[in-house]
């Protein structure tokens, strides 16, 4: 903490947080996270899922099939989530129907650096 810092300088108090979530078919995250980054995101996690829906209840005797999907996670501050939200999905094709999905959640406690300012 600095001398100008306030004892309740919160996150909250310096501009609010959303978390981005955008999951997509395996091997497409990088393009979308690529994106994410040229519209301003401070970074962004890859990692890997697994995803059910009704459409993998399609499969042999109605067993369902598995498909391993990409999710990329992207912490930023809420001037900024409205532009990066749009290029994740202009990225992702998510107009296209099975492409994926995306999504905002409010962020209401953080640490750490998210490589972004407030």
């Amino acid at each position: 903490m600095t001398a100008t810092d306030s004892k309740n300088d919160s996150p909250r108090e310096r501009g609010r947080l959303d978390l981005i979530t955008c999951v997509v078919q395996r091997g497409k995250a990088d393009k979308v996270a690529k994106a994410a980054l040229d519209a301003g995101a401070g970074g962004a996690t890859i990692h890997f899922a697994r995803g059910m829906g009704l459409r993998e209840k399609l499969g042999l005797l109605g067993l369902a099939i598995v498909p391993e999907k990409e999710a990329v996670l992207i912490v930023t501050p809420e001037t900024l989530t409205k532009k990066i939200f749009d290029a994740v999905v202009k990225a992702a094709r998510l107009d296209v129907p099975g492409m994926g999905i995306a999504y905002v959640t409010p962020v209401t406690m953080a640490a750490g650096h998210i490589g972004t300012e407030f």
